[in-house]
């Protein structure tokens, strides 16, 4: 791949980076590890760009070191990045309900909701005209991008709401309207944003859960969109935790059926967050990279090298191992917030 970009060298490609989750000082040193180095308090390459695939925030140790790196990049034109999950969820949980309703937030400030944001606003508590301006910020991030052949998404590309999205939103970003709608279950709005930045899941029978390694009790499960014809639920979870007793030989219903999304092999390469993945990186299907490899549980944080390829190759994924204590780490890659 070679585009020329205004003032630069021909651009080779994208460095797709997945789920930070507050693992800042790890991110920086994957970008030195890629070749991208500080100018004037922003990582650069000469001839790459970065595409962040969203879920900056919650649960790291340094979540606003996340942002300002990848926020100085993006504003600074050295990157992309596309809406994750908990970005939306700082979004909702931060603004009021709307007038007339029982709601007081959009994101009800219930003890899980509480739990997951906690350590983004305990960060951000000394700074909150920082933590207003971060907020704004994440109003701007769009949902989905499609450049140079590939296509970006935090957990599902669907064709049909995509382009639902693109109708209402040309520029595949969320408006105040938008967001308020979007906590309306019955909304084209919800529907759009679940799918795009949650994708798709499976109710459990009544009476059974998940119990989560994160600590969090699922009465659903995470569902990929790539099996063509599934029959069973085990041809569908896509997620580290196992479903419990047999339930991966369940036959699948057929509304559950019609309810999933379905990428062939024959539409563009996608790239991926969302999932936790875990071990060494691999694809899962020969056009969609995964790049959520459960960074902030002491996993991998991973980044996938794209040239132009349009078949990916699982020898493109490069990854730093994040250590037990992040903080650890050598402080040259911190980043002066001045």
């Amino acid at each position: 791949m070679q585009r020329e970009t205004q003032g630069r060298p021909p651009l080779e490609g994208y460095d797709l980076i997945g789920d930070v989750h507050g693992c800042g000082a790890t991110l920086a040193a994957l970008l030195e590890k890629l070749g991208y180095h500080q100018r004037s308090g922003v990582y650069r390459h000469p001839r790459r760009k970065v595409i962040f695939l969203g879920d900056l925030i919650d649960r790291g140790p340094r979540i606003r070191l996340a942002v300002t790196i990848a926020r100085r990049m993006v504003e600074q034109d050295e990157a992309y990045i596309v809406m994750g999950n908990h970005e939306y969820n700082a979004l909702a949980y931060t603004h009021p309900g709307p007038a007339g309703s029982h709601k007081r937030w959009l994101r009800e400030h219930t003890p899980r909701h509480n739990r997951i944001i906690q350590d983004t606003l305990e960060q951000y508590r000394d700074f909150t005209n920082e933590w207003d301006d971060t907020l704004a910020w994440f109003k701007t991030i769009p949902l989905c991008l499609e450049i140079d052949g590939i296509r970006v998404v935090h957990a599902c590309w669907d064709d049909k709401l995509i382009e639902e999205l693109k109708q209402r939103r040309p520029d595949r970003c969320m408006d105040s309207q938008f967001l308020v709608e979007s906590t309306d279950p019955s909304t084209q709005a919800f529907r759009i944003l679940d799918r795009l930045t949650r994708g798709p899941h499976v109710t459990l029978p009544e009476g059974i859960a998940i119990h989560s390694g994160d600590g969090f009790t699922r009465k659903s499960f995470r569902a990929h969109f790539w099996a063509e014809a599934p029959q069973q639920w085990g041809d569908v979870v896509f997620q580290p935790d196992n479903l419990p007793g047999d339930l991966e030989a369940r036959e699948l219903s057929a509304e559950e059926r019609q309810q999933l999304s379905y990428y062939g092999p024959e539409q563009p390469p996608l790239f991926i967050g969302h999932y936790w993945c875990e071990g060494i990186p691999a694809l899962p299907a020969r056009n969609i990279a995964c790049l959520d490899y459960s960074a902030v549980k002491y996993g991998r944080l991973v980044a996938y090298r794209w040239s132009g390829e349009a078949a990916l190759n699982a020898d493109h994924f490069v990854w730093i191992k994040v250590p037990k204590e992040e903080r650890a780490l050598p402080k040259p890659w911190e980043i002066d917030f001045d």
